[in-house]
């Protein structure tokens, strides 16, 4: 397996994690008769501000997570493996990991600057892969 293929299963790991780290609280604040159900209406209770937060942090990484496996297949299949993208997917995965406590907590302006790291660290893989 590929260094970029070993940290984008890695980084499905910390999707996994993030989902607990959200599931738990918003079960416990929803209740498990909302959670369970089809969603078809809004839920009678907000869930908090931080696991609203750990929420927006899940999603932003599902979004952020297609790009980076687009660039992890394009290095793969593209047998353009180099120190720049296993340096660049580390970096990824760092960012990703840093961007659940700096959401969670509301770190600003490091909040941000930790996704552009992810996000640019993505487009230097892509990058890297067309050169």
């Amino acid at each position: 397996m590929t260094p970029e293929l070993t940290v984008l299963a890695l980084a499905a790991l910390v999707q996994v994690v993030q989902f607990v780290l959200m599931a738990v609280p918003a079960n416990k604040e929803l209740g498990v008769g909302y959670t369970a159900s089809a969603r078809d209406r809004e839920p009678s209770r907000q869930m908090s501000e931080r696991t609203g937060r750990l929420k927006r942090a899940m999603d932003n990484h599902f979004e952020g997570l297609i790009l980076f496996t687009i660039a992890v297949v394009v290095v793969t299949l593209g047998d353009q493996s180099s120190p720049v993208t296993v340096g660049a997917a580390w970096a990824y995965l760092g960012a990703r990991i840093l961007y659940v406590p700096a959401y969670a907590f509301g770190w600003r302006p490091w909040r941000s600057l930790i996704w552009f790291v992810g996000f640019l660290a993505t487009v230097v893989m892509i990058l890297a892969a067309l050169i």
